[in-house]
């Protein structure tokens, strides 16, 4: 009966590991799509004459340091 509970607790345990990764993934993906949209919204206020190219820069660099980290699959989607 222990192996038995054992296996369960392990095979629990690996469904809980793999929804967490999931989950961080799918977080990192909102992630991804938020900082693209900030980065579009600075770049049409900056061709508009509302924005500055610091701002588009910082953008830029946002996405570029979240792509970095998490990989570029929220470019892809």
């Amino acid at each position: 009966m222990a192996g038995f509970l054992d296996r369960a607790k392990e095979q629990a345990q690996r469904s809980l590991d793999q929804g967490k990764q999931k989950l961080d993934e799918v977080q990192a993906q909102r992630t991804g799509s938020d900082l693209l949209k900030k980065l579009g919204k600075a770049y049409y206020a900056q061709q508009k004459g509302a924005g500055s190219p610091e701002a588009t820069q910082s953008a830029l660099s946002a996405v570029e340091s979240h792509a970095a980290t998490h990989g570029d699959a929220f470019l892809r989607s």
